[in-house]
């Protein structure tokens, strides 16, 4: 059955076991899938071709429980109509305690896969469209309400456009602007137009960019030539947070197809003409596996700086530094 992108409440995992998110709006449809899977235990994560490469063991593994030791909840990300058959099958096995969650790009009329979903009464398919002006401005007005952040008309129309569009770069921005009302910081608009540096702050967005694409010269430049202060490190931690998280999703990607320039022009939201060079030289340089470690090797050293403010500059040197010199793909 067909659900609205707003009426997602309704969906219960324990009825609505085979869901189905489709669209262009990647970060509605990770903020959805967040909430029905919140507090849910057993939770694995498949890209369709990992399935379809191994889809006998995936199957077998399901009917045999083995799945389910620890596993309630499958989530397929970048889905597409060849994985029907599948569905098909897992569908009609009528498993009790198998629930799956299906994350695929904009379907149209003719898939396969969207039909079986809006057919089925006991299934659910969900349609998630880009968002527009108003529904950012709304969203960010909501955030900082909820967060008790005093601001403006002005400022929320700053940060929105600085966004393009982009919902889950708004969203990491206002993750910022809260962190810098919580340190008793007061909200302006001038510190705003620094706090979202993703398009302003160009010396931070560059030292990430040249730390992914390793190019250490660059970096020492870069460092040299800014005073960063103890406030800027967080930003440089969730700038570089956001920007490694892109990079892993066009890694998957380039793993699977093999084609740097597919891999470039089919990225959503895209890609910057002017930044395309640099993504294709950090793409080559890192693999999947290793950006996960540098994930969570960022979060790590968030943690340190944030127990360690006065030191905050050289963690966050240091960081970068070995970053740039490690070999990504050993």
């Amino acid at each position: 059955m067909i659900i609205k992108s707003f009426e997602t409440r309704k969906i219960n995992l324990d009825s609505n076991k085979f869901i189905l998110f489709h669209g262009d709006n990647e970060g509605l449809k990770n903020e959805k899938i967040k909430e029905l899977i919140k507090n849910r235990n057993g939770i694995s994560k498949y890209e369709e071709k990992e399935i379809l490469d191994n889809q006998n063991n995936f199957i077998e593994s399901i009917l045999s429980g083995s799945l389910f030791e620890n596993e309630k909840v499958i989530i397929i990300k970048r889905a597409t109509d060849k994985i029907i058959k599948i569905i098909e099958e897992l569908s009609a096995k009528n498993i009790e305690h198998l629930m799956i969650i299906i994350s695929a790009e904009s379907l149209n009329k003719k898939s396969k896969l969207r039909s079986f979903f809006e057919k089925e009464k006991k299934y659910v398919c969900v349609a998630f469209y880009p968002d527009n002006e108003q529904t950012l401005t709304k969203l960010a007005y909501n955030f900082l309400r909820e967060k008790n952040v005093p601001t403006s008309s002005a400022d929320i129309n700053i940060i929105t456009n600085k966004c393009n569009g982009d919902r889950e770069a708004l969203l990491n921005e206002l993750k910022k602007i809260e962190y810098f009302s919580k340190n008793g910081k007061k909200i302006t608009s001038e510190n705003i137009s620094k706090i979202i540096n993703l398009r302003e702050n160009h010396s931070i967005s560059e030292l990430i960019d040249y730390c992914l694409a390793k190019n250490k010269k660059k970096i020492i430049s870069i460092l040299n030539e800014n005073n960063f202060s103890n406030d800027d490190c967080i930003m440089i931690t969730r700038s570089f947070l956001i920007k490694a998280k892109k990079l892993l999703s066009l890694s998957t990607t380039f793993e699977n197809n093999k084609n740097i320039d597919l891999t470039i022009s089919s990225a959503k939201p895209p890609i910057f003409w002017k930044e395309k060079e640099i993504t294709k030289q950090q793409i080559y340089k890192w693999k999947s596996k290793n950006i996960k470690k540098l994930i969570y090797e960022l979060s790590e050293t968030e943690l340190q700086i944030k127990k360690n403010i006065n030191n905050s500059i050289n963690l966050i040197t240091d960081f970068i530094l070995s970053q740039s010199s490690s070999e990504a793909n050993s």
